[in-house]
């Protein structure tokens, strides 16, 4: 594929969408929103939750520790990988140090940890922070592998070795490759 060129007749890279994304307001209003619900659901599991989780009988109080453990992990995960990327945004990481093993925030898809009928049972409160948080973490694990992939491979072409089809997209490769 051939390079844009400048108004100094320089080469240019390809203009990033998904790096335009992650660096502007839609990623600043996911950032308050994150950061947002992780103070909301600390001051609900230190305040309200508590109380409410000491009223619960055993099965539903034991539900509620699960589900606020795992809301908590999952709340953690956002927020780093949240800080991480307004690192970036900043200029005080580049994305491939991101991207490295060293600083690489990986959010993994975390279910709720209780049962169906057993969540409906759970204070109504933790339930809305808990289903609000699996919104948010589906939302950044999509724009975590849009911003990370790796590319994908050339794959092999059905054509057969030798044949006019795979001769004309080999020389079309090679007109076009940088």
């Amino acid at each position: 594929m051939g390079r844009l060129s400048d108004n100094r007749g320089e080469a240019s890279q390809p203009v990033s969408f998904v790096e335009k994304l992650a660096g502007s307001e839609a990623f600043g209003a996911m950032f308050k929103e994150g950061m947002g619900l992780v103070e909301e659901a600390a001051a609900y599991l230190d305040g309200q939750g508590r109380e409410e989780a000491k009223a619960l009988p055993r099965a539903e109080a034991l539900a509620y520790a699960a589900e606020s453990m795992r809301l908590t992990t999952r709340l953690m995960q956002i927020a780093s990988w949240l800080l991480l990327q307004r690192a970036v945004n900043q200029g005080e990481l580049t994305r491939t140090q991101a991207a490295s093993d060293r600083h690489r925030v990986k959010v993994h898809q975390q279910e709720l940890a209780s049962a169906p009928d057993m969540f409906q049972r759970l204070p109504e409160r933790l339930r809305d922070l808990a289903l609000h948080s699996l919104r948010l973490q589906a939302r950044i694990i999509h724009l975590d592998q849009l911003i990370y992939a790796r590319p994908e491979a050339p794959r092999p072409s059905a054509a057969p070795a030798g044949s006019p089809v795979q001769e004309q997209l080999a020389r079309l490769r090679d007109a076009f490759a940088p």
